[in-house]
């Protein structure tokens, strides 16, 4: 349940839309495949951070034949800047390898079927989806599970991921469903930030709970 009237919620909206817009994610691609290799590498990590080491990688790399061409060590060599590299370019392989038995080297458009790629869950699936292909999919990070309590979007009895996913779903307009998330994830990364936020900058004071306690 909302904490907030649906009045507010809506002008809420509004004003996501009129300060951020339908804007698209902050990775750097160059197709489908390489979107997904940048999502995989963004866990627990900046989106700068990657298209530093990315930079590189796809000017060498930028479809799954490539990739496992390269290597293993290889992969590891460009992205070694990222946190949990190791384990990342493991995964980078394992897909690109799967794409190519499974997929005919195309990257799959449901979510059941990017799921089954290594290193790919559901948040990734849906920002693979609604990036790339235009559906209302909503991804969920730590700044969306982070905002969605602080400006009364929904009450602490929502915990999980999947939970989350699930309201803004439900209480989501259908015009907004394609743009929620890079509303928050935008917002939390440059305004409401998990430290030092930057309140005196912020246009949804009104709505932000921990200024109404």
């Amino acid at each position: 349940m909302m904490v907030m009237k649906k009045s507010e919620f809506l002008e809420m909206l509004c004003l996501f839309d009129e300060k951020i817009g339908p804007k698209k994610s902050e990775l750097n691609y160059k197709n489908p495949y390489t979107f997904a290799v940048a999502v995989l590498l963004s866990a627990q990590a900046t989106d700068k951070s990657v298209n530093i080491a990315t930079k590189d990688l796809f000017e060498v790399a930028d479809n799954p034949r490539a990739m496992v061409e390269l290597g293993l060590l290889e992969v590891k060599k460009y992205i070694r800047t990222i946190g949990l590299f190791n384990a990342k370019a493991k995964h980078i392989i394992e897909m690109s390898e799967m794409l190519i038995s499974d997929f005919n080297g195309e990257l799959p458009r449901t979510r059941e079927d990017l799921m089954k790629l290594s290193g790919i869950g559901r948040k990734s699936a849906n920002v693979i989806l609604n990036e790339l292909y235009g559906e209302p999919t909503i991804g969920v990070d730590t700044h969306v599970l982070r905002l969605v309590k602080r400006l009364g979007l929904m009450g602490d009895e929502f915990k999980t991921p999947e939970e989350v996913e699930a309201e803004l779903d439900r209480i989501i307009p259908e015009k907004y469903k394609p743009f929620i998330s890079n509303y928050l994830v935008l917002f939390g990364r440059y305004v409401c930030r998990a430290k030092n936020p930057k309140c005196d900058e912020c246009y949804m004071k009104k709505f932000c709970q921990l200024l109404k306690k």
